[in-house]
């Protein structure tokens, strides 16, 4: 009998903990988790050495009258939660602040996706848009008294008018970036003008707009405490007003603490919204 060669074994594919393996060793992923690494104990340092440089000076180098302390602002966070005012004032910061950033952001990707599509509407407002943007918000809120009260509304519409132009601004550098050639393959294609602004457009500017949102975050809640400050008897603004009033300054730097950590967690919901919506755009490291 004629002898039938052997045939070589074929190897076994390479399992999952090889491949896991792989990126272990990665120097470039070893190195970008030591550089987090890095990051957050860098931070969590400058944190510790400033509130400790801070707890020495007061009281020794700057009186305590002016700068307060830590350990203070702490007691005052702590009255703040026992006697009952710190929720409600964060609650009404909070409403207040998302409401008017909806607003604001709403009404300004409409107009700047508007200005995007149309050149000529952009052309002829331009100048109207660019000279609100240069009003001081602060000295529109008397007027904002005079049309809607001390109420609720005040706070959003301030708010709202902080919010606007970054979201509009950004809308319309989008709108503005999209490729024409595209638009134009689309309409020879048989698209209609809505399909070129649900297909192109508003795709092209999300990246920007979500820029513009996590920019005007900060803006709504600042909005909404400074209108707090002068309209109101609730809200974060409120109660840092009525500690600087009674010469608080824990209590005053506590209050401003919380809007801080709130600025925060409000910046971050807007950073994972924009993750998951953006999913399609490609990672950059």
């Amino acid at each position: 009998m004629t002898e039938i060669a052997a045939r070589p074994e074929t190897p076994a594919p390479a399992k999952d903990g090889a491949d896991d393996e792989v990126f272990l060793v990665d120097p470039s992923i070893r190195a970008r988790r030591r550089e987090n690494i890095l990051v957050a104990v860098v931070r969590v340092a400058i944190a510790v050495v400033g509130l400790l440089a801070w707890e020495f000076a007061s009281g020794r180098i700057i009186s305590e009258f002016w700068i307060s302390s830590p350990s203070a602002v702490w007691a005052a966070l702590v009255r703040f939660v026992e006697n009952g005012q710190l929720m409600p004032a964060v609650q009404a910061t909070v409403v207040e602040t998302a409401v008017g950033f909806v607003v604001g952001a709403v009404a300004g990707m409409l107009v700047g996706l508007v200005f995007g599509i149309s050149p000529l509407v952009a052309r002829i407002l331009d100048p109207y848009f660019t000279a609100l943007n240069s009003i001081p918000r602060v000295a529109l809120i008397p007027l904002f008294i005079l049309w809607f009260g001390i109420g609720f509304e005040t706070k959003v519409v301030f708010a709202a008018t902080l919010v606007f132009f970054p979201v509009m601004l950004n809308t319309f550098a989008g709108a503005r970036d999209v490729d024409r050639d595209l638009i134009d393959v689309i309409r020879v294609m048989g698209a209609t003008r809505l399909d070129a602004v649900r297909r192109i457009f508003v795709p092209s500017a999300l990246v920007w707009v979500f820029a513009g949102l996590r920019m005007s975050v900060p803006f709504a809640l600042i909005g909404a405490v400074i209108a707090e400050m002068f309209t109101s008897n609730a809200g974060l603004g409120y109660l840092i007003s009525i500690s600087a009033n009674q010469y608080d300054t824990g209590g005053s730097f506590a209050a401003l603490l919380v809007t801080t950590v709130l600025g925060l967690l409000l910046t971050f919901v807007v950073s994972v919204l924009e993750r998951r919506a953006l999913r399609w755009r490609p990672a950059v490291d």
